[in-house]
């Protein structure tokens, strides 16, 4: 059964960079297409960020266009996607979660101060 498994969030001051992983273990998820979503203090979950199953077509939410890039890596055995962030904002706080398959990972915090 894939697990996915987020890693790499942290506390970042504004301006700065953070980079997420997701690895899928347990299985393949090369043919999916991965998702991240995000969901702020108070707030309802949000769309971040999708790559379809090779890489090739991104689709990223206009609230994050131009600050974050997503990317993914099936040549390593968790076919791992990524989330580099640069320019956080303090409204990027958040958990980020990623998805594929209807399957969703633990979470990620996410904190930038201002």
């Amino acid at each position: 059964q894939v697990q996915l498994v987020e890693s790499g969030g942290g506390v970042v001051q504004a301006g700065g960079s953070l980079r997420l992983s997701c690895a899928a273990s347990g299985g393949t998820s090369s043919n999916f297409g991965m998702n991240w979503f995000r969901r702020a203090p108070g707030k309802g979950r949000e769309f971040v960020a999708s790559i379809n199953s090779n890489g090739d077509s991104r689709i990223v939410a206009d609230s994050v266009k131009g600050r974050f890039t997503m990317s993914r890596d099936n040549a390593v055995a968790n076919n791992t996607v990524y989330l580099q962030m640069d320019n956080l904002k303090p409204e990027d706080t958040a958990v980020y979660y990623c998805s594929a398959g209807g399957l969703w990972g633990q979470g990620t915090q996410v904190t930038v101060s201002s």
